[in-house]
């Protein structure tokens, strides 16, 4: 199902119609910031890209249940035994919206059997698009609509890290320190998967907290792209846990101990 031409045009096209509104809001003056439980910013935009990703996700010929960071809060006992299901960041990078830099994406992501087999990544600000589907590979769509595969780096030493602009740690660069870093980028959202998907970059590490939807589309893109994501003693990582934090994880080109 989640191979079909027709749903990969969909998705692209809802992800745009999100964005659109996303950039709308960006250049008014209506962001109507809010805070949320855990301190981190709402806005309009995320709000409203929900609203659109919902209706989209509800129009396609076969339905999965959704969790969305916008949406309503799921019990496990609901969705402990959901084996497939949408997971959705209406606007990842919601920091990065208010900051003004750009960095910010849509990103959809369908699950199956706690992995992520499907994931869209959209970034607004630019145009461009990234996607990966399970046993196909992974495509970018440039703003022009140009379509190319993209695929891990092929460099076996002075690697590339790339890290994020709102979040960084002493602990991340502590355990980088083992691996043949020759330059550190910066970048925010999940655009980071994107920079190891296309082989701009050869790992991202993150130790600091992250939610499921922030992660699933950019793992899903970054392994069909040839990368490896696990959590940081190297088990897998998963999706639809009880709690849907994520810790620490490790987001590798390939091994990079191997030439």
């Amino acid at each position: 199902m989640y191979s079909s031409p027709e749903i990969t045009s969909t998705l692209i096209d809802v992800c745009h119609k999100a964005g659109e509104k996303i950039m709308e809001i960006y250049h008014s003056s209506e962001w109507n910031v809010e805070e949320k439980d855990d301190h981190s910013p709402l806005t309009k935009a995320d709000k409203e890209a929900h609203l659109i990703i919902m209706k989209g996700l509800s129009e396609l010929p076969v339905q999965f249940p959704i969790i969305s960071e916008e949406g309503k809060n799921i019990p496990f006992e609901e969705r402990k035994d959901w084996n497939t299901f949408w997971l959705v960041d209406p606007l990842d990078g919601t920091k990065e919206f208010i900051k003004r830099n750009g960095q910010f994406t849509v990103n959809i992501a369908l699950i199956e059997n706690n992995v992520p087999v499907l994931g869209f990544i959209f970034a607004p600000a630019t145009g461009e698009m990234f996607y990966g589907i399970k046993g196909m590979g992974a495509f970018k769509i440039s703003a022009e609509g140009v379509k190319t595969e993209i695929k891990v780096s092929n460099r076996t030493s002075k690697l590339v890290a790339v890290g994020s602009s709102s979040h960084a740690s002493e602990e991340d660069a502590a355990l980088l320190a083992k691996y043949d870093i020759a330059e550190t980028i910066k970048s925010g959202s999940s655009l980071k998967f994107c920079k190891v998907a296309e082989g701009l970059a050869d790992i991202y590490l993150r130790t600091g907290p992250t939610m499921e939807w922030d992660t699933a589309a950019g793992q899903c893109i970054a392994e069909c792209a040839g990368a490896i994501m696990t959590k940081l003693d190297e088990s897998p990582f998963i999706y639809n846990k009880e709690n849907l934090l994520n810790g620490g994880f490790i987001c590798l080109k390939n091994n990079p101990f191997v030439n």
